[in-house]
């Protein structure tokens, strides 16, 4: 979220990787939240019953690595009060018009009041002043929309086209090789009856697809249909 860099590093940080990846939602009725939260695409990770008294479930949205949890007993927090929760997007009017087709209440893009912060508006990254439509300037960082569930959790979506220097994430090595091994593999089966091609392309659009919760054979044919419709390469009948 943040809009400046900040240069360095305290030796005194410690380095071992801490992943932040689950926020709990506190919710008053499960089965509602669990349509909510379905209607916007977001992935089903688990839903666990144990008796009458205990339920929890897990719902991760499109490409992110936090996911968020509800359910029966799960936290001590009143329902709706979970706010400012960030959800960040490289195309806010795409990311607004989606809520919409899928039936939620979302505001108008607004941005910040460049260095005004005092208002009366809902409080965000920026204070308590919106005004209406994307910055001006289209900066990362500074455009954004909000909606709540039923229950009035607070989220933004936040327009970020070009991180600051630092801000990406680690990457896995160990992760990312097998994730390479098995699209090498799946990549074999397309090679052999596609005419020629750059492996790069259908490595992508699989890697894409499999980091987005898809099954491996999911993943092997959206990177066919990348492929044929994006690239041109079609596989023929046998």
């Amino acid at each position: 979220m943040s809009t400046q860099a900040v240069t360095g590093k305290d030796p005194k940080v410690a380095a071992v990787d801490m992943k932040f990846e689950v926020v709990v939602i506190p919710v008053s009725d499960v089965d509602r939240s669990k349509e909510f939260y379905g209607r916007l695409g977001w992935r089903l990770d688990a839903d666990f019953v144990n008796g009458e008294n205990f339920r929890v479930m897990q719902f991760t949205p499109p490409g992110s690595g936090c996911s968020i949890i509800f359910g029966k007993n799960v936290t001590a927090a009143a329902p709706g009060s979970a706010q400012g929760m960030y959800l960040v997007v490289p195309d806010i009017e795409a990311a607004r018009s989606e809520l919409v087709a899928h039936g939620v209440n979302a505001s108008e893009v607004f941005h910040d009041g460049g260095g005004v912060n005092s208002g009366t508006d809902q409080p965000y990254l920026f204070g308590r002043l919106r005004v209406g439509g994307p910055d001006p300037d289209h900066r990362s960082y500074r455009s954004f929309v909000s909606f709540s569930d039923p229950d009035g959790n607070g989220w933004l979506l936040q327009e970020v086209k070009e991180r600051l220097a630092g801000r990406g994430g680690p990457i896995d090595v160990a992760a990312l090789a097998q994730l390479l091994h098995e699209t090498a593999e799946h990549h074999g089966t397309f090679e052999k009856a596609a005419p020629p091609h750059n492996w790069w392309d259908w490595y992508a659009a699989y890697m894409d697809a499999r980091e987005r919760g898809r099954t491996s054979d999911e993943a092997s044919a959206a990177a066919g249909r990348y492929m044929a419709e994006v690239k041109h390469v079609v596989v023929s009948p046998a």
